[in-house]
């Protein structure tokens, strides 16, 4: 679990060397001696000419799962990258992606990026916002007390940078509470069928509480199957990962979860597609629709 410590503002600065949006980009933070590549797969060939990857460094395989609703990930380290990434693009068929993070001045070495592969690694599977590929947790490598901070702080860095680009894996729910601002503080409820959950909406998605219940298999409206199937999915999803539990004639979350959107969390949570800026509502009835158009209006 990270610190909560007080947001700064930042930039980030993410330059297209081909002028392509979809293609490579390099990624540098304000005050931050790391560097990321975002390498399209059918770039790789091209872009194995990048000093970056002559480094030592960390890096994310990502891509779609035949499985899952949720995206897959692999995180390794490589001293340098490139021999793992060669590897990776002749054995690894689910990546569509490769993130790299390196030290522009070179002063990531073979223990702090094993640290950091570890530590992405426990974040991820905390997180459950993904499948991870890896087959088990890294152990992080005994550090001296300065060593383990810096490695801790360029981590810190490679997550902020990471949603920036499109890659919200790793925030817990604490982390994206945190960014709520005065929305955290409003407690949504939501009632049906039996159940009940509570949650808050945040910048980052929507925070539904451990201890939330959600409806059992078999009140699933047979509609969401055919018309929402990504919400079933994911709601099987949640069930293998354990996210969701049994709980007699319900399901119980095991821990607070961050979904994309208010509506996505209302309809796992009931079964059914719903529109969550009308089904989560405060103790005294108000909707989140009425409270953002309130909070608008001012």
């Amino acid at each position: 679990m990270r610190a909560n410590l007080p947001r700064r503002g930042f930039s980030v600065n993410v330059f297209l060397p081909s002028g392509d949006p979809e293609g490579l980009k390099v990624v540098e933070k304000s005050n931050w001696t790391g560097r990321g590549l975002v390498i399209p797969r059918p770039m790789f060939a091209e872009s194995r000419t990048r000093s970056e990857l002559d480094r030592t460094g960390v890096y994310l395989l990502i891509g779609p799962s035949e499985t899952s609703s949720l995206p897959a990930l692999y995180v390794g380290e490589g001293d340098p990258v490139k021999p793992r990434l060669d590897q990776h693009a002749r054995t690894k068929d689910f990546w569509t992606h490769a993130v790299v993070f390196t030290s522009k001045d070179s002063n990531l070495n073979k223990a702090h990026v094993q640290r950091l592969e570890a530590r992405l690694v426990d974040l991820a599977g905390c997180a459950k916002r993904c499948n991870l590929q890896n087959g088990n947790c890294p152990a992080a490598p005994s550090l001296s007390e300065s060593e383990e901070a810096f490695a801790e702080g360029f981590l810190d860095d490679v997550l902020l940078c990471l949603p920036i680009i499109g890659y919200s894996l790793f925030e817990d729910s604490a982390t994206v509470a945190a960014s709520a601002g005065p929305a955290g503080s409003i407690t949504l409820h939501l009632k049906a069928k039996g159940i009940s959950a509570t949650g808050v909406d945040t910048p980052a998605g929507f925070v539904v509480h451990k201890g939330s219940r959600a409806v059992c298999d078999e009140k699933v409206v047979p509609s969401m199957v055919e018309y929402i199937p990504h919400v079933k999915n994911r709601r099987d999803d949640l069930i293998s990962q354990g996210v969701l539990a049994k709980d007699g004639d319900a399901y119980v979350f095991t821990q607070d979860y961050v979904f994309g959107s208010p509506s996505t969390a209302a309809s796992v949570v009931m079964g059914r597609n719903a529109n969550g800026r009308i089904d989560w509502k405060t103790a005294d009835g108000r909707t989140l629709k009425d409270i953002q158009d309130a909070a608008t209006a001012a």
